[in-house]
């Protein structure tokens, strides 16, 4: 990948070091920094304003084994497919291939049943969680804002890389769709957070005050996500 530096330079280093390297200018960072991309599954190295494409390409080289080592820890992806087992809003479900039907994902039971072609399945499925996501967390949230006396704009539902959710300055919500794959507890914990948001937009006492009243086992849900929550994004 190239990319223009603050000076002007460009460079590419992934044929160099025999790997996909997404470079990035660091616009206040003075020195070359590592870390994985969960979901896009690569490297993300930061580069330093006057950074030269030898230092960037020793560096990386330099750290290799741990480059190797972290991306081999990430999850293998998952994709859905018939008899695939996961949870969703707390319920464990199964998904259910019906090829030969019509109406796209609906519920059966215990069953998530998927009509259409198996190559569409992974894409259907994902797209009728985002849209049961949409209206099941914008309900939770809505009542939570209500217990604190705060408007709530809307929610929407983002395949964001790196935040599970954000509280924007017009009271506007968004969550990554794959929180709705993880346990109750962390969606509630989840909630809470974003929710209270609406009233501290920081992380002080009262913000975190704001959250055990709006869920007050949120420490559980919270656990969990940083614990686990790379997991979620095993699902492409």
């Amino acid at each position: 990948m190239k990319i223009t530096l603050l000076t002007g330079k460009t460079f590419d280093i992934s044929e160099s070091v025999g790997m996909d390297i997404k470079v990035v200018p660091s616009r206040t960072g003075r020195k070359l920094s590592l870390h994985i991309d969960s979901k896009e599954r690569r490297p993300v190295l930061s580069v330093p304003r006057f950074c030269s494409r030898k230092q960037a390409i020793s560096f990386v080289n330099e750290n290799m084994d741990w480059i190797i080592n972290t991306l081999g820890r990430l999850p293998q992806l998952q994709y859905f497919t018939d008899g695939s087992v996961f949870s969703l809003f707390g319920e464990t479900l199964t998904v259910k291939h019906c090829p030969s039907e019509r109406g796209g994902v609906w519920r059966d039971g215990d069953f998530l049943c998927v009509s259409g072609g198996a190559e569409f399945l992974h894409r259907r499925l994902k797209d009728y969680i985002k849209t049961e996501a949409a209206k099941i967390f914008y309900e939770k949230s809505r009542l939570l804002a209500q217990k604190i006396g705060c408007p709530l704009k809307g929610v929407s539902i983002k395949d964001t890389k790196s935040r599970w959710g954000s509280c924007s300055s017009l009271s506007h919500i968004n969550y990554s769709w794959r929180i709705a794959l993880a346990p109750l507890a962390t969606i509630d914990y989840l909630m809470a957070h974003e929710v209270a948001h609406l009233k501290h937009p920081d992380h002080s006492a009262a913000f975190w005050q704001c959250v055990a009243n709006l869920e007050p086992d949120w420490q559980e849900g919270h656990d969990w996500l940083k614990k686990h929550g790379k997991l979620l994004y095993a699902y492409p």
